[in-house]
């Protein structure tokens, strides 16, 4: 049994074996906060500015690393 399997079994005997409802109310809402998609918490503006960010890169429209790294380069003659 991997870790991940054996972490799986530990935590449902801990969670059958508490009877604090705060305890589980806190576990379930840290499961339920992990599935939660973060794209959904951005606000519209965001997730446009990401969509064309990420359609300028499929069209090659980009600058790379290296060239900014050299036109700090040349710019503040480092």
């Amino acid at each position: 049994m991997d870790l991940i399997q054996s972490t799986k079994l530990e935590l449902m005997q801990l969670l059958l074996n508490t009877n604090k409802i705060e305890v589980l109310q806190r576990v379930k809402e840290v499961l339920e906060k992990e599935s939660e998609d973060f794209w959904d918490e951005l606000t519209m503006e965001d997730q446009n500015a990401i969509n064309e960010g990420l359609s300028q890169l499929d069209k090659g429209e980009f600058v790379s690393h290296e060239s900014v790294k050299e036109e700090i380069k040349n710019r503040f003659n480092i």
